[in-house]
């Protein structure tokens, strides 16, 4: 009786554990269903995510732009990243159901886990930034009377340029140097470090030769401060100081004193800088400069017919060439020797300096260029967007618009930026006299050579506006 009563009971527990047992078999069979539909739907979004990574790709190919860039503009970065990270996640919890199930081996799983920390790294590290234009530092080399305040504007009028006009002016004033030798070289090497620390917009060098000596780093006499227009704009450009009058004022504007920090942040807040400069007169000085990491020099070395360079010089420095006046005035054969030297010593170091920009030496190759100003009075446009495309900087239509502008008025004077360009280069023909052209021709004949500038045999010929004096020469332009 007993025996027959514990059969039930026995069977009950049979029957309930098989139900149990089913119940983890289909539960199990349901897992491996899902396991197998998802990894199904995962090489379909695999497939998918390729196919969109691809489309970039070949519009990079065909027009070099970044991939991201595109996905950007197609609005289809943000989606594409939540896909793949959605699908990371999904494969990574459907691999540890695997190795708990024994569906997966390890060594596998290993490896996967391995590769997915290596893409989720290459994630979380950072993109390189666009890289920023390069900045230039353009030096327009000239002497004086060579136009050279007329193509400074050219780099003044661009906004994005941090102009100086003849910062180099005060250090001539204070630093006395005799000329020839060593002394020549003493000054070229204090003008080379200055011109230096001014191109690294440390514009406090100047304090040591600005005289009076500033006071707080607050100054009235910099030197043409209204020829350069980052000195005159805000916030450099600062209230006006009752009783206190600047000796070179801007132009367009009344501003107090020019404050040296602002003027050198300003500095530093512009793309390019562009200093003009009469006197820097060798070029194998500027090696240090070429070579420093720390700019990118590109030299524009500007020059003129001597015999025209003669002629303004004697009516814009007058007391200096006394002696030339009065030689002209009493007819005399011959004239004082040591001028002759002077004014042939000053174009055999323009001569020498171009010779030595266009042998192109390695230190100077792509940095070197030489304008004639007669070119530019007769295309200053088109002469314009060389020396831009040349100092590796666009050209914008605000400069432009300024050419256009002051190329044509009517206006000339002695230190003007606004002239008839294309009949003012060549005034200086009417008024000279013949000997006077003679005696340039014979101290000046290799740089006039070396330039395309024609000699003229006789006072006819140099007034004669029809016969040329002009070589046709090509855009001196070294890359």
């Amino acid at each position: 009786m007993e025996k027959g009563l514990s059969l039930p009971q026995d069977c009950r527990h049979f029957l309930h554990s098989l139900r149990m047992r089913s119940k983890y078999a289909l539960f199990l069979a349901f897992v491996v269903v899902v396991f197998v539909f998802i990894e199904k739907e995962n090489k379909i979004i695999s497939r998918v995510s390729d196919k969109l990574k691809q489309i970039p790709q070949s519009l990079v190919d065909a027009n070099s732009t970044d991939p991201a860039l595109v996905l950007a503009e197609n609005a289809s970065l943000l989606s594409l990243s939540e896909l793949d990270s959605a699908f990371l996640q999904l494969q990574r919890r459907l691999r540890n159901l695997s190795l708990q199930l024994g569906m997966e081996p390890a060594e596998e799983a290993e490896e996967e886990q391995r590769l997915e920390a290596e893409e989720e790294w290459e994630q979380l590290e950072p993109r390189p930034a666009a890289e920023a234009p390069p900045r230039r530092h353009v030096l327009l080399m000239a002497t004086t009377r060579t136009g050279s305040s007329f193509v400074g504007e050219f780099f003044n009028q661009q906004g994005n340029i941090f102009y100086l006009f003849e910062p180099l002016w005060h250090i001539e004033r204070t630093v006395s140097f005799e000329q020839g030798g060593a002394n020549a070289a003493g000054s070229a090497l204090v003008y080379r470090d200055v011109l230096k620390q001014l191109f690294l917009c440390d514009l406090y060098i100047l304090e040591h030769f600005i005289i009076p000596a500033p006071e707080d780093h607050l100054t009235q006499f910099v030197f043409r401060r209204g020829s350069s227009r980052s000195l005159c704009e805000d916030p450099v450009c600062t209230p006006l100081v009752k009783k206190v009058f600047e000796k070179y004022p801007c132009k367009n504007r009344r501003c107090g004193p020019l404050n040296m920090t602002l003027a050198a942040e300003a500095c530093h807040r512009k793309e390019h800088m562009a200093i003009k400069a009469v006197r820097i007169r060798q070029l194998e000085f500027l090696q240090p400069l070429a070579e420093d990491p720390r700019l990118d020099l590109r030299v524009i070395q500007l020059v003129r017919d001597p015999r025209a360079v003669l002629a303004s010089r004697m009516v814009a420095f007058a007391d200096k060439y006394e002696t030339w006046k009065k030689w002209l005035a009493k007819g005399q054969d011959q004239l004082r020797e040591e001028e002759v030297l002077r004014l042939k010593g000053n174009c055999e170091s323009i001569r020498l300096s171009a010779e030595l920009g266009l042998r192109q030496p390695a230190w100077l190759r792509g940095r070197y260029m030489l304008v004639r100003y007669e070119d530019v009075a007769l295309r200053p446009l088109q002469k314009a967007q060389e020396m831009y495309r040349f100092a590796g900087i666009p050209l914008t239509p605000q400069v432009e618009d300024w050419i256009q502008k002051n190329t044509q008025a009517a206006h000339d004077g002695i230190y003007s930026t606004q002239k008839n360009s294309s009949e003012q280069f060549e005034k200086w023909r009417f008024s000279m006299p013949f000997k006077l052209a003679q005696v340039v021709q014979a101290a000046c004949g290799p740089a006039m050579r070396l330039f395309g500038y024609k000699p003229v045999q006789d006072a006819a010929s140099l007034s004669n506006r029809s016969v040329s004096l002009l070589e046709e020469r090509g855009t001196f332009w070294v890359t």
